[in-house]
């Protein structure tokens, strides 16, 4: 390792950039011993020589990183998330870096494992993965979602493969009191968004307030915040641009015998535009957008997008009533979304009080020495 290499790997960091690298010897997808330039042990870790992350970090202690070891890391993870007691069917159950795997995402579906692999040590070991679910949850399938475009970063191929069992298109999965229909193969992420289970039952519990409250949730997707509204809302409308996305709401809705959703397909700044301009008024107003700014330099244009789309929602609350607001572009730091929540605060004209902020679930554990493990933020927001 350089210097700067060095100390950002003693900092905590598992991440380590090509630049950063002095010497290396190995093929891509080795386990390979980190030093500093005196030869100190730093770690041992992940080598892509193709990708611009050339080294990530397993390990800190001078171990073998063979079957046992990732058996090991499974077991630590299935505890941490047995000690959460979920109640969820569908849950993470190992975070990447976070969980000491780094490049390896498992989420569970009931009976059922769904893996994104981004590191190409990770994929050369994918059947030890396998055999120690296999062992340690008897699964009837599990499935590798090989789609992300991140993947050709590492040098991967773009693929989606069954590797243990037989794995459905979708399966129904509960949370909390809510059941919706997971699309394993062709979803979102691995086939929802686990990350904001806690947050859409938050979302829920401030609805409740309003016996007879009119919701407006828009970027709906396949209606996570709309579902959990709707059992203790007198109305939902769910607003998505997406054809597809809006069908699955409406499957989902009849899955709980939800009556009380509406399904708009709409552009969500035109929507919100007009319904503030109309004087339309809502007890609650839920905004969960993709990720406005996927790199640094799209922050100028995603600020720009955030403060449109929370300004306009803040001019459609009733007196009293709540904003539930998120950002999961990590780059939008919790400080920048603060600062463009009070901006838009001042031009709507509203007196706007901060009840909690919230991030991703706990089954997505944020570790300190990595910030990108932060990427979830949720504001919980009431206009008196």
């Amino acid at each position: 390792m350089t210097k700067r290499g060095a100390a950002r790997a003693r900092s905590g960091r598992p991440w380590i950039y090509r630049s950063d690298v002095a010497e290396a010897a190995g093929d891509t997808g080795d386990v390979v011993r980190v030093v500093d330039g005196g030869g100190r042990f730093l770690g041992q870790a992940f080598y892509n020589p193709k990708s611009e992350i050339t080294l990530r970090i397993a390990t800190r202690e001078d171990e073998e990183i063979n079957e046992a070891w990732f058996q090991n890391r499974l077991e630590k993870a299935r505890s941490y998330r047995e000690s959460l007691n979920i109640d969820a069917s569908a849950y993470r159950l190992l975070h990447s870096e976070a969980d000491g795997v780094p490049g390896l995402v498992a989420d569970r579906y009931g009976d059922y494992f769904v893996l994104q692999v981004g590191s190409a040590a990770i994929e050369r070991r994918l059947h030890w993965i396998v055999a120690a679910l296999e062992d340690l949850f008897a699964p009837m399938g599990i499935l590798l979602r090989g789609d992300a475009s991140s993947r050709g970063r590492e040098g991967l191929a773009t693929k989606v493969e069954v590797l243990s069992g037989e794995v459905p298109d979708s399966v129904v999965v509960h949370e909390g009191p809510v059941r919706y229909r997971a699309r394993l193969r062709g979803g979102q992420k691995t086939g929802g968004f686990l990350d904001q289970r806690e947050n859409h039952l938050a979302a829920a519990r401030y609805v409740e307030r309003y016996a007879g409250g009119h919701v407006l949730d828009v970027f709906s997707y396949a209606g996570g915040f709309a579902l959990h509204a709707a059992r203790v809302a007198k109305t939902v409308e769910a607003v998505d641009a997406s054809g597809p996305a809006l069908q699955a709401a409406r499957e989902n809705a009849e899955l709980n015998g939800l009556s009380n959703i509406a399904f708009t397909r709409a552009s969500a700044f035109d929507l919100l535009r007009e319904r503030s301009d109309a004087g339309t008024r809502y007890d609650a107003v839920i905004l969960d957008p993709p990720a406005f700014a996927k790199t640094k330099r799209d922050l100028p244009k995603a600020r720009r997008a955030y403060k449109e789309i929370n300004l306009r929602a803040m001019k459609l609350l009733t007196p009293g009533g709540i904003l539930v607001t998120c950002s999961c572009s990590y780059h939008f730091s919790r400080e920048l979304m603060e600062e463009t929540l009070r901006f838009a605060a001042v031009d709507a004209g509203r007196t706007v009080r901060v009840r909690e902020w919230r991030g991703q679930a706990q089954d997505h554990p944020e570790i300190l020495t990595v910030p990108e493990t932060r990427y979830l933020k949720c504001a919980v927001l009431e206009c008196p």
